[in-house]
């Protein structure tokens, strides 16, 4: 508790030169003051703490005026501490029955005794200073809230700008799998982060982790660690390894109370084959048919300590299987009577066939009717999901090669993006210019169709396009998820007498377009999905195509 008596002592006037420095010209005049108050020694700069723990704290709470040093009888440091500064009287400044200070008063230099009205005096001083003295000090206390707020969200700011950096800006393109990832932050940044570094021979590694700790620091120690796995990816194809040395550089500068729990992954697209470390993190779970398993590997977070190793686990993604890596975000949500969402609702959630952002919308969308939409999110959510195409097996038994693979979203425009891909795809198989375009054109119509009849110019509702190809065709196949209709499997011819005197839609040509542009067409639907397979000969025949 700090003295509060400079303000206190130009209230009484005092001018003396060793306690104050002689106004400046043209400043307020000093305010008359009684004689009686001449040779008070007010203790302006003394300041002396007296800690809670202190007995003279609970005294001076309930002291009815000045008390007296020299008579206190207290085992008090602090009374001690008045004693040697010198203090004679300690008035205690009172403001809605709270202690908020102490008016500190040495001896009179008359070396006479405070009279009682000296005391009353002083008594009726500090119930009139203490009210002001609150208000500054309350006027202070809003100011410094108000700066670190400020303080605090200029680095929420930046912690988010640094997360944001080193998310990865695309996601990878790979064969036969749909990739979908999902970084949602809270209100306090933390330290999330996901990432896809491309390793030899086609593969892929796959890194999922949380940093503990929130903020800037968090942030930081994110980056970094990103770096650094990063940079130990381009030197071993072990993710055990990966980890290991990753540990052993980040342990001597990871701050106090900090670390880093993180799962990496190497997988290889074409044959599913997929190895995992995992340092501390969450255990990805496993999606084939009705069965939700997990994958099990163990291992210490990183930071802590050096010279750990992390075992590896290896498995096959199959056809038609789904893999969700996630931060513990999701599973640690609240709802309101402070239920965790936990791992048997996410396995459970995970037993319906969703695939990409599907799958990551439907997460979502179970964990908000959980919590509740108006509650606050408590910590960063990072989800990623991996989806390998259950039509691998039927191209793999018929020696056929997977091109690529990709999804869109369902609004117009994309059916070029699409047939541009596409195209790419088949750059190295040299088919003839005229084919090509024709294929192009098929394409493109095929995914106009995808977007009209299944997304319905939805962004949020993609299409789906794959391109393999045999050792006599080139095979692509257009897929929408239906939302109140399909792609027709058998229209009409068109007429163009019959439509110019209405007796056939406006529309209708699409299909007889693709139809005439290649080889073979089939157009399947259920009640999910429309599927339009066009194929287009590797070797060139007489048929009517021309």
């Amino acid at each position: 508790m700090t003295a509060l008596s400079r303000p206190i002592r130009r209230l009484l006037g005092r001018n003396d030169a060793a306690l104050d420095s002689a106004p400046a010209s043209g400043s307020e005049p000093e305010p008359i003051v009684p004689e009686a108050w001449a040779d008070l020694e007010l203790s302006a700069s003394i300041a002396v703490e007296i800690p809670e723990s202190d007995p003279l704290l609970a005294y001076l709470q309930s002291a009815p005026g000045p008390v007296d040093v020299a008579r206190l009888e207290l085992d008090s440091p602090a009374v001690q501490g008045l004693r040697d500064a010198g203090v004679a009287l300690v008035v205690p400044l009172v403001s809605q029955g709270e202690l908020i200070g102490t008016l500190n008063v040495g001896p009179r230099l008359s070396e006479q005794e405070y009279s009682t009205d000296d005391r009353r005096l002083l008594t009726t001083l500090a119930a009139q200073a203490a009210p002001a003295i609150r208000v500054a000090q309350l006027v202070r206390e809003q100011a410094n809230e108000a700066a670190e707020k400020e303080r605090l969200a200029q680095e929420l700011r930046v912690a988010t700008l640094i997360q944001q950096q080193f998310l990865p800006r695309h996601l990878p393109q790979l064969p036969q799998w749909q990739v979908a990832a999902y970084y949602g932050p809270a209100r306090a940044v933390g330290g999330d982060f996901y990432d896809f570094v491309e390793m030899p021979d086609g593969r892929i590694g796959i890194a999922v982790g949380d940093v503990t700790d929130k903020g800037v620091p968090a942030a930081l120690v994110m980056a970094r660690t990103h770096s650094v796995l990063r940079a130990e990816a381009s030197r071993s194809t072990s993710p055990g390894e990966i980890l290991s040395r990753a540990n052993d550089l980040l342990e001597p500068e990871m701050p106090a109370k900090m670390f880093v729990t993180c799962l990496f992954a190497i997988l290889d697209p074409t044959t599913g084959h997929i190895v995992i470390a995992n340092a501390g993190h969450n255990l990805p779970f496993v999606r084939t048919g009705d069965e939700v398993t997990e994958i099990r590997a163990t291992g210490m977070p990183l930071g802590l300590m050096p010279g750990i190793r992390y075992e590896e686990t290896e498995g096959v993604i199959g056809p038609d299987s789904n893999v969700l890596l996630y931060s513990d975000g999701l599973i640690e949500a609240h709802d309101d009577n402070r239920e965790m969402f936990g791992f048997d609702r996410l396995r459970e959630a995970l037993r319906i066939d969703d695939a990409g952002s599907e799958l990551l919308d439907r997460l979502l969308e179970t964990l908000n009717a959980f919590t509740g939409t108006d509650r606050e999110q408590e910590d960063d959510i990072t989800l990623v999901t991996l989806r390998r195409s259950a039509g691998v097996a039927e191209h793999e038994a018929a020696g056929s090669t997977a091109l690529t693979a990709f999804s869109l979203p369902g609004i117009q425009g994309n059916e070029r993006e699409a047939m541009d891909r596409v195209a790419a795809a088949l750059a190295d198989l040299g088919l003839p210019e005229d084919r090509l375009e024709r294929l192009k054109t098929a394409v493109s119509e095929a995914a106009m169709n995808a977007i009209e009849y299944g997304s319905q110019g939805n962004e949020e509702v993609p299409f789906e396009v794959d391109v393999t190809v045999t050792p006599t065709d080139v095979v692509v196949r257009v897929t929408d998820r239906a939302m109140s209709g399909a792609v027709p499997t058998d229209p009409e011819t068109p007429d163009i007498e019959r439509k110019l005197v209405g007796e056939q839609k406006p529309r209708g040509w699409g299909l007889f377009l693709i139809e005439h542009m290649v080889d073979a067409m089939d157009v399947s639907a259920d009640e999910e999905a429309g599927t339009q397979t066009v194929t287009l000969r590797l070797a060139r025949e007489e048929t009517n195509d021309g």
